[in-house]
């Protein structure tokens, strides 16, 4: 769950470098324009006890060769700070989401996710590890975040890890 803190965080970061642009947030922990192009990804990985967070904020520019819509903040019309502005804003943004996730119950983060995200019955195309698809509409997160996705025969499946598309 800790890919939800940090797409808050994140999150929280981009809307006051640029509060007049509409993003939304994608499960787990990417953000997105109101598009849909990608603003930002996050990886987390673990290392022995430590997790390492990297996030991949396009302030200026945006990578032009990939199979998905992706912008910029400049490309938006927004004048982005400089990158280590941006970096402390995020560093305590996240000490904040951080804060909260081991000190409240996770329901706290897991609410202000989904009043972030994308909306409530969004078309999405799962990609899951073993190579299956599934499309379905958004229906929420699990109580441990998982995403609850209606599939077409009105079945819910919870998602713990697969690359998700808005479609």
């Amino acid at each position: 769950t800790l890919a939800f803190v940090a797409g808050l965080a994140a999150h929280e970061t981009l809307r006051q470098i640029a509060p007049e642009f509409a993003i939304q947030l994608k499960w787990p922990n990417d953000i997105l324009t109101a598009n849909g192009a990608k603003l930002c990804g996050i990886l987390l990985e673990r290392i022995g006890d430590a997790v390492i967070a990297g996030f991949g904020i396009n302030l200026a520019h945006h990578p032009d060769t990939l199979d998905r819509p992706v912008s910029d903040l400049r490309s938006l019309g927004a004048n982005p700070p400089e990158a280590q502005a941006v970096t402390e804003m995020l560093a305590d943004n996240f000490a904040r989401w951080l804060h909260l996730w081991r000190n409240t119950p996770l329901d706290n983060v897991l609410r202000a996710w989904d009043a972030a995200a994308h909306r409530h019955g969004s078309a999405l195309s799962v990609h899951q590890p073993d190579g299956g698809k599934l499309d379905g509409l958004y229906v929420g997160l699990e109580p441990d975040g998982a995403l609850r996705l209606r599939l077409a025969d009105g079945q819910i499946r919870a998602i713990h890890a697969a690359d998700v598309f808005l479609i």
